[in-house]
């Protein structure tokens, strides 16, 4: 009989686990756990609870009465905060070990809401499609024949006159990029799936934006050097990442701006879309800054179409975002608080058969 390899069940828990001893000092981390608080296992290790999850709190009293049982103590909907992150509501699972020790699992309630918000996104993208076809033949037409016009006045024009010509040029011109844009909805075909070194896409979008609109920015990469191969596109994930790196940069002071790069393997996470078969999403990206944050009314439409916080945007970044990531079979989501935004970013890995798990 094959030796059981604890060391792989521990770390192939989905959920966030800890291991406290009789005083609450923390034992033993999943890799889970390491995600949940942004926070690495070796300065979790032996320190108390409080100092992450403060005194007093709904956890700590879960882990002692636990302790003092025999069996396990459930709690449902528990808000979970974690040092400077906002509380998120869990399911706590806390079980008496040998010695005084105690197994806590968390629950994110988050996740299954996370999943249902994604197919939310991805029918709200996809139906800007219909109308991006119809821009294209009602718009496109009607601008070259304005922008012929406005050549032809400029050839004989007055100075003054000529500088409005320019301007209806220029205006010819932003409602074309747009139209572009909207555009870029409407391609029905599947995407081309080949195996894409996920580290090889976010350092060639840190690099571009650091060339350019983020050369403010302070990049930190915690990268998983074991993570295998996502299935995907390498130049539209290079897409996401470019956009999403800009609205970092634009969101985060010009003196002390940092925007944090994590890669991490997370087995067990699962998208079941209906009439499909259900799709493992184990590839975990998070893009952090320390930006202004999502306004708290929008952040559950920061991804439908139209849907924008900034006075001249477009609304149509995020939402093409949420259109390729849905398109890879992945999800996307966003946590935002002032001074504190998280995209977070899942996707399945390359098999021979790309993401045909049942």
């Amino acid at each position: 009989m094959s030796k059981v390899d604890f060391e792989a069940i521990w770390g192939a828990i989905p959920y966030p686990a800890f291991v406290f001893d009789r005083r609450n000092t923390i034992l033993a981390v999943n890799s889970a756990g390491e995600a949940f608080g942004s926070t690495s296992v070796r300065q979790m290790l032996g320190k108390p609870l409080p100092a992450f999850m403060g005194e007093g709190s709904a956890v700590e009293d879960v882990v002692n009465q636990a302790r003092r049982g025999e069996g396990s103590v459930v709690l449902h909907d528990v808000e979970v905060a974690w040092v400077d992150r906002p509380p998120r509501l869990n399911n706590l699972h806390a079980s008496n070990m040998s010695g005084g020790e105690v197994l806590l699992l968390l629950h994110p309630r988050g996740l299954a809401d996370k999943m249902d918000r994604s197919l939310t996104h991805r029918s709200a993208a996809r139906s800007v499609t219909g109308m991006a076809s119809m821009l294209a033949h009602e718009i496109r037409n009607p601008l070259a024949g304005i922008n012929g016009a406005a050549q032809l006045l400029a050839m004989n024009a007055s100075t003054e006159d000529q500088e409005l010509t320019q301007l209806i040029q220029d205006e010819i011109k932003r409602i074309g990029k747009l139209v572009e844009r909207v555009e870029q909805f409407g391609d029905l075909r599947p995407t081309p799936r080949e195996p894409v070194n996920i580290h090889d896409v976010l350092d060639k979008a840190k690099r571009s934006a650091q060339a350019g609109f983020a050369a403010h920015a302070r990049f930190k990469e915690d990268y998983d050097p074991s993570l295998p191969d996502v299935a995907g596109d390498f130049d539209q994930l290079l897409q996401v990442f470019q956009n999403l790196f800009k609205n970092a940069a634009e969101a985060i002071p010009q003196v002390g701006g940092v925007i944090t790069i994590k890669t991490a393997y997370r087995p067990g996470v699962r998208l079941q879309i209906p009439g499909q078969q259900s799709e493992s999403l184990p590839l975990q990206i998070l893009i952090t800054d320390n930006g202004t944050g999502v306004p708290e009314t929008l952040l559950n439409d920061i991804f439908d179409p139209f849907v924008s916080s900034k006075s001249a945007g477009t609304g149509l970044g995020l939402s093409l975002v949420s259109k390729i990531i849905a398109d890879h079979g992945g999800v996307i989501e966003c946590d935002s608080v002032p001074g504190r935004t998280v995209f977070e970013i899942l996707l399945p890995i390359w098999r021979d058969v790309p993401s045909e798990e049942t």
